[in-house]
């Protein structure tokens, strides 16, 4: 029996095997597997089942996993730690206080050891609770602050042979919720797909799943274990989400709903498979939503967001407005998916950007780093301009600055950057920013380092024994290499006025020089520019008022390339007694007054703030010699008609002179 079983390399064969054996053999087996044959380094296989499976890529035979993840195979047997009948029965009915009692204590604990700690502490067990401590194993050892590095520890561990020992022994008698979460716990600690345990467990979800009484929440549980297991091939999962897809959705609770999200989103509904049925949830969750709370919205968006489901528009609309409400419930990794989720959709609202400026300043300092950057990725993608998250961030940044990443630390100053804002106590501010260069400069990668400064060059402050650095030769082979294909032409636009940054407004600047190949002539261009084109309503009603104002569309000239990479919207020449020239003129130019169109996409959204790389524009065009006129949409929409417009332009372009025509 030993030998078919050994030829029999796949699950399902081995599963159609084990169908047709009694018990008797069923456990002569289950001794013949358990005996261990080797266990070197993270490698580990058993006498009875090969441990090269074609099955799956977590075979580990194949795979080498980071150490921070359990290993499959016996490191002990378990008939080598206790004695044959020794093992525990999961079925003693724990009162609810005693079941509370303990699930309560298990989230509590914040280390693997601590695990296993409570579980020799607890001599009865219910199955839900024995699941559960799987379960939260792999929480933590997927966290390699508080995980193993060394999994023969954990694997070896007495107590959690036993609870293996135990679940395989009692899962015929699991509920079927209960006997789906423990597979489901098995495969992400990544057990053997051909372990005793894990055999045992699916040959049981075979069984129930044949009889077509699985809850929706069971199936799904089912298809993420098995997808973990074989992939999206597997047979068993077919099976499921036939069964899934009979069910009635319009029945479905919320419960339910977030199960199949999940579920689809852990790779079975990649490639807009089970596009059918996904419209189906979407229809029902719109219904739902007024009653979901911050787990659920998190659940579905993150869903959603992986999916890349663009069908779904109409329901993140409305589990945004929902979401609204419970901002100040939401867990920290909850909000972080959540704004995640927001901004891939293209969606914000006043009312949740309202609820955030009363939240964030209160958990600013307690925060999980990745939330508190993801909050500043939010009001920057959006151009919201918000002084109490802004000014909390950068406070609890001079004190956590040491938590963030290096590229969180980029990505907070940038939204900063962006907005053109500096907090009050900007001097505190920026030269913590100083210290973490100094102390962390080689961890930075290249594109997270200048952006970084670029955006204190935008708020005016200059970190030169930094800056100097990214122009040298090696950060330009580290660019180059990050980029893979090439350095896009954003990149180039951030060193280009990088380095004009310097030699205008730092010129006592003797450093490194950026090499002319890497500059670039414009920095108007498609995609992500440093400059903000023109609105093309407003340019027109300017331009057309000014033909009025200075008798003929020659004497000014439009979008006007300069030598200096900026594109003027609208340039007009003086010369020396202040006469308008013909724009063709070329010699004896006094002046160059250089005219912003500036629309409502140069400013920050909610307030009538230029946005940062508009005001180091404007300010370089200053020092340039340019003569800056901004022509703004909020002073231009309060005028009435044509004669109004014409008066305002003379006033701001000839604010001395008392002629209105040439």
């Amino acid at each position: 029996m030993v030998a078919i079983l050994m030829m029999a390399r796949t699950l399902a064969l081995r599963l159609h095997f084990l169908n047709h054996l009694d018990d008797k053999v069923l456990s002569s087996l289950k001794t013949c597997a358990g005996k261990r044959l080797s266990s070197t380094g993270l490698r580990t296989s058993t006498v009875c089942f090969p441990t090269c499976s074609s099955l799956s890529p977590r075979g580990v035979c194949t795979t080498e996993r980071d150490p921070m993840f359990l290993v499959a195979g016996s490191v002990h047997p378990y008939q080598k730690v206790f004695p044959s009948g020794s093992g525990l029965s999961l079925l003693h009915h724990l009162t609810s206080d005693e079941d509370h009692t303990f699930m309560k204590r298990l989230a509590s604990c914040t280390s693997s050891q601590q695990v296993l700690r409570l579980l020799r502490s607890y001599p009865l067990l219910s199955g839900a609770a024995a699941a559960s401590i799987l379960h939260r194993l792999a929480d933590l050892e997927q966290d390699s602050a508080c995980g193993f590095w060394k999994p023969q520890i954990l694997l070896s561990d007495a107590g959690l042979n036993k609870l293996c020992q135990t679940l395989e022994h009692d899962s015929a008698k699991l509920q079927d919720e209960v006997l789906v979460k423990a597979l489901l716990g098995c495969t992400r600690l990544y057990l053997d797909p051909q372990s005793r345990l894990v055999l045992r467990l699916v040959f049981e979800c075979q069984k129930r799943l044949n009889l077509e009484q699985l809850s929706v929440e069971a199936l799904c549980g089912l298809s993420r274990a098995l997808f973990a297991l074989e992939g999206p091939n597997s047979g068993m999962i077919k099976q499921a989400m036939s069964q899934l897809q009979n069910k009635d959705t319009a029945q479905w609770n919320t419960a339910e709903l977030v199960a199949v999200y999940s579920m689809l989103a852990t790779g079975l509904g990649e490639d807009r498979c089970y596009l059918e049925l996904l419209n189906e949830m979407n229809a029902q969750a719109l219904q739902l939503v007024h009653q979901m709370g911050p787990v659920a919205i998190s659940e579905i968006l993150g869903a959603l967001f992986k999916l890349r489901h663009k069908e779904a528009l109409p329901l993140v609309i409305a589990l945004c407005k929902q979401a609204v409400h419970h901002v100040q419930n939401f867990a920290d990794p909850e909000l972080t998916v959540v704004l995640s989720a927001l901004m891939h959709y293209g969606h914000s609202d006043h009312f949740l950007v309202e609820a955030l400026e009363r939240h964030v300043p209160k958990i600013a300092f307690t925060a999980h780093a990745e939330t508190v950057t993801k909050v500043m990725q939010f009001f920057r993608r959006w151009r919201i301009l918000s002084p109490p998250v802004f000014n909390a961030v950068a406070e609890s940044f001079v004190y956590r600055a040491e938590e963030y990443s290096t590229w969180q630390v980029s990505q907070q100053i940038a939204a900063l950057g962006v907005l053109g804002y500096l907090p009050p106590d900007a001097g505190r501010l920026f030269r913590k920013v100083e210290s973490v260069l100094h102390a962390r400069f080689s961890q930075f990668q290249p594109r997270a380092l200048l952006d970084l400064l670029y955006a204190c060059t935008l708020l005016q402050r200059y970190p030169l024994n930094f800056v100097s650095k990214v122009f040298s030769p090696y950060f330009m082979q580290q660019l180059q290499g990050e980029e893979g294909s090439g350095i896009d032409h954003r990149v180039l636009a951030q060193l280009t006025q990088l380095y004009m940054t310097v030699k205008l407004e730092c010129p006592f600047y003797d450093g490194p020089r950026l090499s002319p190949k890497f500059q670039v002539k414009s920095f108007l261009a498609s995609g992500q520019s440093l400059e903000t084109p023109v609105e093309l309503n407003f340019y027109n009603a300017v331009k057309s008022a000014l033909v009025d104002l200075l008798g003929a569309q020659s004497y000014f000239a439009s979008r006007v390339l300069t030598p200096y990479c900026y594109t003027l919207d609208i340039e007009i020449k003086l010369d020396e007694e202040g006469y308008v020239l013909p724009a063709s003129h070329t010699d004896e130019v006094h002046k160059r007054i250089a005219l912003c169109i500036d629309g409502s996409k140069r400013f920050a959204a909610n307030a009538e703030k230029l946005l940062g790389k508009e005001a180091i524009k404007q300010r370089h065009l200053r020092i340039l010699g340019y003569e800056v006129v901004q022509i703004s949409y909020y002073e231009f929409e309060k005028l009435k008609d044509k004669k109004e417009v014409v008066e305002y332009l003379h006033k701001k372009i000839f604010p001395h002179s008392y002629r209105l025509s040439w």
